[in-house]
């Protein structure tokens, strides 16, 4: 296939397109073109056509559409008007990149499925959070077989907000919102990229707040995984009231030894701050933030600091793969498999979550 730069149409303009999304695609000039944006209601404080006035500004994605010269639709829009807007792209002839959550139900998720491959187009999940750096760390402490076999594995996002949350979409009990469709989705999909899918799972979804808003979504969940073959149960937790100095990440334990780390990747708040991917210690994490590999030697535990992998591949691996798929170079650079199978996962959690048992998958 021959090689192109490809224009751009981010639908929405929100915290997910200005931090996660417009920053890499123009890192990427040779292969993307910021080509237009989506701003349904601008404000005087926030106006698409301020920011980037030498771009096409649209109002509603009907536009986007039927704009030949587009050619990928970015969809940073809320997760209940994914299935229709990916679908309404993907008909259209344009390439979609989706953020998570893909979808808010497994049948949805199977009918896209089926829309991309009559389609011809290319389409893939943002999930990022597979070049996290300490994801990526902790892949590769598992590649090196220096824990033994595995037993048991702790993936964690916990934070500490006890206050109402502020009152924008996610807060609102709504198909594909709260906590496990939020931080889970990332979770949940490290968990299967890492282990595959597990053969049983048990969900507690709940709220932790204690004056949780009216109307409001779940705001904490921890699920339970269970690959018996392996022997191997897989905890992915995220817990909204967790009065740390330092938030658990991930406990790894195995036969020969357990990885801990701490903490969470630098890169979201680098980007917030303005920093670009290719600026000096983009996505490099401090050695005070670095985990550790505990060992038996002589019959006892010996600690030792485990470096971060550095220098990091960071997010814009995701749009290099992606650049490359289009180029018939390889592949997307998430499966929206991936995706559905994850809904699948999310899917038992909360049956079981309802019915107070294990669900097998």
């Amino acid at each position: 296939m021959a090689s192109k730069t490809h224009n751009v149409a981010i639908i929405g303009y929100g915290m997910s397109a200005k931090v996660f999304h417009i920053p890499l695609v123009q890192a990427l000039p040779s292969d993307f073109k910021l080509y237009g944006i989506v701003q349904r209601t601008p404000k005087p404080e926030d106006d698409v056509r301020k920011d980037y006035p030498s771009i096409k500004h649209w109002h509603s994605i009907d536009e986007v559409y039927t704009d030949p010269d587009v050619d990928i639709i970015i969809l940073t829009t809320v997760p209940d008007v994914h299935h229709a807007q990916v679908k309404a792209s993907l008909e259209a002839g344009k390439h979609v990149v989706c953020e998570k959550p893909f979808v808010p139900t497994l049948a949805e998720a199977d009918d896209l499925l089926a829309v991309a491959k009559k389609s011809g187009k290319l389409l893939t999940v943002y999930q990022n959070r597979r070049w996290d750096a300490d994801y990526l760390t902790f892949r590769k402490v598992l590649s090196e077989g220096v824990l033994g076999e595995l037993v048991e594995c702790e993936i964690h996002y916990d934070r500490h907000r006890p206050d109402p949350p502020p009152a924008t979409w996610k807060a609102v009990d709504a198909p594909g919102h709260g906590s496990i469709f939020d931080l889970g989705t990332h979770k949940i999909d490290q968990a299967f990229h890492t282990f595959g899918m597990p053969a049983k799972v048990t969900g507690f979804i709940t709220t932790q707040r204690r004056s949780p808003p009216e109307g409001g979504a779940h705001d904490s969940f921890t699920l339970i995984l269970q690959y018996p073959k392996r022997n191997l149960m897989v905890t992915v937790k995220a817990a909204i009231i967790s009065p740390e100095t330092e938030q658990l990440h991930y406990w790894v334990r195995g036969t020969e030894g357990s990885f801990k780390k701490f903490g969470v990747d630098v890169q979201e708040d680098q980007l917030k701050a303005g920093q670009r991917p290719g600026d000096e210690g983009f996505g490099v994490e401090g050695e005070g933030a670095y985990g550790s590999v505990t060992t038996i030697v002589d019959g006892k535990p010996e600690r030792k600091v485990y470096e971060t992998v550095s220098p990091p591949p960071t997010y814009l691996e995701f749009y290099r793969q992606f650049a490359k798929a289009l180029k018939g170079e390889g592949e997307v650079p998430v499966q929206p498999q991936d995706a559905r199978d994850c809904m699948r996962i999310i899917e038992a959690a909360f049956l079981s979550s309802k019915e107070g048992r294990t669900v097998e998958l």
